[in-house]
């Protein structure tokens, strides 16, 4: 017949993972309600089912608990079937006061992430900006090195036009040299011979 029952557990009994043991229990036994942690220190059960499979719970949490816990006493109050639930949960944390502090935690967690999100934001906007800047240096230094080697040449090409004017400029002062020399030759030639010539008009040879 089926049954719905109340069940209080006490002892030090609100240890993380134990509603989850009467969880597992209530679910192997097909049983419906709830588990949950009472301010006083106990576990209250509210379960529906068989009462055979209610009674296979309670045995279970009696004689055979997990270590981490160590039950005093349990007490338990039968009412007629009501078909309240569809299946079996646990309410709230298994210790008094951890959904407050996991909330916190998991806020300052949320708020602690927000800020290494926004520091990595911020730090892939300044790696970005880097690599745009790394990237412009390295194409103005590109075009320096071009710049460079085009001024280079430059200097080179007018360097040897430079050389090749040199040798176009001695050699044409060497040409220039020669052609004065032999004008002058042949202008002291002809001033001797018109002397010579002035002397014999003169009596002078």
């Amino acid at each position: 017949m089926k049954k719905h029952a109340y069940v209080r557990i006490r002892g030090n009994v609100q240890m993380a993972g134990f509603q989850t043991f009467i969880k597992n229990i209530a679910d192997s036994f097909n049983l419906s309600g709830f588990a949950e942690n009472v301010e006083d220190g106990s576990v209250k059960v509210v379960c529906e089912g068989e009462e055979e499979a209610i009674e296979g719970l309670i045995n279970s949490v009696k004689q055979n608990p997990p270590s981490f816990v160590s039950i005093e006493k349990v007490n338990v109050a039968y009412e007629d079937y009501r078909g309240d639930y569809s299946g079996f949960e646990r309410r709230g944390p298994d210790v008094p006061g951890e959904e407050g502090e996991m909330v916190a935690l998991m806020r300052s967690f949320d708020k602690k992430g927000e800020v290494m999100i926004g520091i990595l934001s911020s730090m892939n906007e300044t790696l970005s900006s880097m690599d745009e800047t790394l990237k412009s240096v390295k194409e103005d230094t590109g075009q320096m090195l071009e710049k460079q080697d085009d001024t280079i040449a430059e200097i080179r090409n007018v360097s040897k036009k430079i050389d090749e004017g040199k040798e176009e400029i001695v050699t044409g002062i060497r040409s220039l040299r020669e052609d004065l020399r032999t004008y002058m030759e042949e202008k002291f030639a002809r001033i001797e011979h018109e002397i010579d010539a002035i002397k014999a008009k003169i009596g002078m040879v």
